[in-house]
This record gives C-alpha cells, structure tokens and sequence, in this order.
C-alpha cells in the first residue's frame, strides 16, 4: 500500500452545503488509532455519516464524511491539527524514535489546575460556563458546583490544558476573560492555580460507591424504545463470520444511530485488543447503520475462540445498547439526575458528556443546584458518573419523564 499523499491529514469540504465534509487520514497503523480518530471528531462535535478503513498492517488509510449537528462552526484548522496529533508519527515505520518536545509531554501525565469562581446564579450558567471551557480546549475532569439560598453559585473545576499552556498567566488571564464575557457583571471571582498533589489525586477512580448508586447503575435497562425514533425499525445485530475470509474474523453490526456510535465500536475494539485491517461504515438517512469490521487479535490472528467470541458480541451489544445510563432518582427530599458511562482503559472519558447535560438542562428551562463529577471502579471495569443535582422547582418547568427523555436525546443525538 502506497502512500496517497505526503499530508497526514486532509480535510475537503463538501461541494453542496448540505453534502458532508471528507476527512482522510494516512499514517502508520496502531491498535486503537480508530478509537482515537473518532474520539477528536466526537470531541469537535461532529458527526460521522459514512467511514472507510484500510491498512496493511504497516500503513493505514482512513476516510471519515462528517456532517456538523447544531453546534458553533467547526474549526477546521485545529480539528486537522488535533487529529494529525493522534496519529503515530511516520518514523514509527522505520523504527526510529525522533525526539519532539510537544509530543513527549503529552506523553507524560498533564498538568492538573483548579478554576475557582464566584458568581449570581441565572438559567443555564453552567452550560454556557462549560461551553467556554470546551471552546478554550480545557478538560473538565471534575467539577463541584454549589448555589447558596442568596443566589451565589461556588464554582471548582479540575482542568488540564490541550494546549498545555495554563500555567501562563497570559493563558489564565484569556481563560477568566472568556469566562467574564460570558457571565458579565454576576462574576464576583476568578482565579486558576495549579493544583495540589492531594487535590490532582482526586482524579483516581475510587473503589468505592454507594450501594444505591451502584444499584442504579446496574440495573439501569438500555434505552427505552420511546427515547429512540429509530430503535424499532433497525433492531441491534452482532456477529462474527470466520468463513468470508482466511486472515480475518468479519464483525458485522446492524443497529440504530447514535451520537458517538463509531467510537463506542472502536472503543470496545481498541480495550479488546482488536486491530482493523478494514472496514466499512455507513449510516442511512432514517438511522439505520450498518458496520463490517475486518479484524485480527492482537496476536495478529482470527478470534476462532467461541468464548472470546461470545464476549466480545456480548459487550458490543451492551456498549450499543446503552452507551450512557441515564436515569432520576431521589436523595431524601431532592432530586439527582445520574448519567454514568464507561471510561477506556487508557483512562479517557467520554467527549462533552457534561456539555449535553447541561445543554439540555438549559433547554428544559431547569436550575442546577449541585453538580459533581467521579470515577469509580464497579466490578472490572471504570466508571465516569455525573451527579447532578435539580433545584427545587424542576418539577414546575417538566416531569421526570421529560427531563430524562431530553437529557437523554440530547446524549444520543435523536433530535
């Protein structure tokens, strides 16, 4: 396989406005490279329409058509820069290490700062504060949000920097004025430090969780049929086929659209161990998606185990199925909407899942009095769990079946 051009990343647009945009991605092969290219594209706020995928083992070519879905206009620029980042770097091929400053420390565990601001509390505060954030490219790890009786709301993030940059005072000063313009004159307070060791080790997933969270976690049941307007026509589908091919099992998947399915297929591959030799994706116009995923284990052979098969359809089936939980439930005399997801083994999270909630929240015209951010390990397996809690007069402005149905959607994408 050659290589189609010296350009790692080339992005065209779409030659009619309601046609998508072509990203095409050349470098050299890694397990998980798919998981990480979907990811940036699912952190950008993109949607992948149609996806092709191949490779030699040593080189691989990748073809995403994204369309936008309702967020501010791309940039387009940082989105190729984001992904040419991702990618291995073409000396990997001849087995030499080359040196680069940037990308050895990103390497390395980032830099953890704690924002802490005051301000007046008012309908969607949090969103639009988080919708600042994600634009400045910082990552909300943990947040802790309170609203006194007067009205004040005591704001703290854990962020780290993309650009690695926060602990400038030049990029503090730009994060605080994007903030101010935002939150106007009801911003009483700003400041980012660095974070103490005790604060940053926050950031370990606890082995611990309330039985009753726990409880409402794993009883969750996936997606009601009336969340999705597509579920009942495109009927969830898994399989493996060793027969089409002598190198490579065929995971073939049917299933309904939703936000971020591409990642979740290559998330569960990548923790799986799974390289993709090809593929295919292609999502229909009423939401139906099929998926064909020429594989190999890690071994570089075919998954002739029925066990590891067994498994491997099993968890795809759950991660398709519900990707997020989201449900309410009530502590004492209040309210709590817990939306919890699966972290990958590398340790990242799940892109603008906060950003959603928050958004759809606001949509619903409903307060936020509390909001926290965990991790926490559940059986084998790491969890990211938002705990939101409602104001008091949530019920005034929807039901509980409103308000999951909303938060819900806005997760998944089925608008």
């Amino acid at each position: 396989m050659g290589i189609p051009s010296d350009e790692v990343v080339i992005i065209r647009p779409p030659e009619r406005p309601e046609d998508p945009s072509l990203i095409t991605v050349s470098c050299p092969d890694k397990t998980g490279l798919g998981c990480d290219l979907c990811r940036v594209i699912l952190l950008f706020g993109l949607s992948i329409v149609r996806g092709d995928f191949s490779t030699d083992g040593r080189w691989c070519y990748v073809l995403f058509w994204v369309v936008e879905r309702g967020r501010k206009a791309t940039r387009w620029d940082l989105l190729k820069r984001r992904l040419v980042e991702a990618c291995p770097h073409a000396s990997s091929l001849l087995g030499i290490e080359i040196y680069n400053f940037s990308r050895h420390t990103t390497d390395q565990r980032p830099q953890v700062f704690l924002l802490k601001f005051s301000c007046y509390d008012r309908m969607g505060l949090l969103h639009d504060v988080t919708e600042v954030l994600c634009e400045l490219e910082l990552t909300i790890w943990r947040v802790k949000v309170s609203t006194t009786p007067d009205g004040r709301v005591f704001d703290m993030f854990l962020l780290t920097d993309t650009r690695e940059l926060l602990h400038t005072k030049n990029r503090q000063e730009e994060t605080c004025t994007h903030l101010r313009a935002v939150l106007g004159d009801s911003m009483c307070t700003c400041d980012i430090d660095m974070a103490s060791e005790e604060i940053a080790a926050c950031l370990q997933a606890s082995a611990s969780l309330p039985p009753s969270m726990t409880e409402d976690m794993l009883t969750q049941e996936t997606q009601d049929e009336a969340y999705n307007p597509v579920a009942s026509s495109s009927p969830l589908s898994v399989s493996v086929d060793n027969s089409l091919s002598q190198a490579h099992s065929l995971v073939q998947i049917q299933c309904h659209d939703h936000k971020g399915l591409l990642y979740d297929i290559m998330r569960t591959l990548k923790d799986y161990n799974m390289q993709i030799s090809y593929g295919r994706f292609d999502a229909a116009e009423n939401g139906n998606c099929n998926i064909d995923l020429f594989v190999v284990q890690n071994d570089g052979k075919k998954i002739v185990d029925q066990n590891k098969q067994d498994a491997l359809c099993s968890r795809l089936r759950m991660e398709l199925s519900s990707p997020l939980h989201i449900t309410l439930v009530s502590r004492g005399p209040d309210v709590e909407l817990l939306v919890v997801n699966p972290v990958e083994l590398c340790g990242k999270g799940r892109p603008l899942v906060f950003y959603d909630i928050t958004h759809a929240l606001k949509m619903l015209e409903i307060r936020i009095f509390l909001a926290e951010i965990g991790r926490h390990v559940v059986g084998d397996r790491e969890w990211e769990v938002y705990r939101v809690r409602l104001g008091d007069d949530h019920e005034l402005c929807a039901s509980r079946d409103k308000i999951v149905k909303g938060v819900t959607k806005m997760l998944m994408g089925w608008h």
